[in-house]
């Protein structure tokens, strides 16, 4: 009975990571979000990564995503 329990436990955790592996993390997403400011001769600062960010987050129909956004937005204005 108890092994019926860990491995059913351990199954959801292994299920949980792979989950939350499947969004870029949070300095790739900025990364990739630099380039794009970058590669259209913008300026980069803090206004156009806003930009940026809110306009992700306005496109994103995934409630996960767009928990990766707003996370990245709190983070500007820390």
């Amino acid at each position: 009975m108890r092994q019926t329990e860990f491995k059913q436990h351990a199954t959801s955790a292994v299920v949980g990571y792979f989950a939350r592996a499947s969004l870029p993390s949070q300095q790739q997403t900025l990364g990739q979000l630099t380039r794009e400011i970058l590669s259209a001769g913008e300026r980069l600062n803090r206004k156009s990564l806003c930009d940026r960010l809110l306009a992700k987050l306005g496109q994103s129909n995934d409630p996960v995503q767009g928990r990766h956004y707003q996370e990245l937005l709190n983070l500007l204005f820390v």
